[in-house]
């Protein structure tokens, strides 16, 4: 499901639970909405609000810190990617072929990685190597250095194709995570609650109505935000695939 269309669900959710609480305020006896009543609701609604609050603010920072993650292993593919390119080129010409496959590799490496994460949670797929990578790797170790310097070279190529690797497959081990729903939908609850009891004692009015549904837009708009974190593969604050893609210049024929 979209973070778009759960905010919309989460905004509804909410809502329901403000005309909920203007509902009761017309239907219940009056000594139901006593002071003391009054008070009680109050501090429960604070202490919901309290955990409520605490609970968003770790979902945004763990979402904001997982988006950073994942934007830092793709700038650190990205310059492990030059880097092997450069090595390689340092090589010499018998290293060309190598170099032609990077290319291909990297373009099935961007394909591959930004389809991961646009699956549906739980839906992605096993893990394969391509075939450019597993040739670009045997293509590199028949190489057959003729002095230290091109064995250094080669060694530097191994070693930067084996980080390559790691931070692949880190973003594999990360995609398709998402908030569990069952904890979403407990913090929906919370909110739906919280503005049911501020509806409840309030007077029910038009700029009351009006700006408890502008209070049930920011809270859902928070989790679209959360959401919206959480995917840094799709969506409007998606992470750009052309920096990588277009990381390596064509070789010149």
């Amino acid at each position: 499901m979209s973070p778009l269309l759960m905010s919309v669900i989460v905004f509804a959710c909410v809502l329901c639970g403000t005309f909920l609480g203007v509902f009761l305020r017309n239907v219940l006896p009056e000594h139901h909405l006593s002071a003391d009543t009054k008070d009680v609701v109050k501090l429960g609604t604070g202490l919901i609000g309290t955990i409520a609050a605490l609970v968003l603010g770790l979902l945004i920072g763990s979402a904001n810190s997982t988006f950073q993650t994942q934007s830092n292993q793709v700038q650190q593919l990205t310059a492990n990617v030059v880097l092997l390119d450069r090595t390689l080129a340092e090589y010499g010409a018998q290293a060309d072929s190598a170099r032609n496959l990077l290319r291909r590799a990297v373009a099935a490496m961007v394909d591959r990685i930004w389809r991961e994460n646009s699956s549906p949670s739980g839906q992605v797929p096993q893990f394969e190597a391509s075939a450019a990578a597993l040739s670009l790797f045997d293509e590199i170790m028949k190489l057959a250095p003729q002095n230290e310097i091109q064995r250094s070279l080669q060694a530097r190529a191994i070693g930067t194709l084996q980080e390559l690797g790691k931070t692949r497959l880190l973003l594999f081990a990360e995609a398709g995570t998402a908030i569990p729903m069952p904890f979403l939908i407990v913090l929906v609850c919370w909110l739906a609650i919280i503005f049911a009891s501020f509806s409840l004692f309030a007077n029910n009015n038009a700029t009351t109505i009006v700006a408890l549904c502008i209070f049930a837009l920011s809270a859902s708009a928070a989790i679209f935000l959360i959401l919206e974190l959480g995917q840094p593969f799709t969506g409007l604050m998606r992470i750009s695939s052309e920096p990588l893609r277009s990381a390596l210049a064509p070789l010149s024929p």
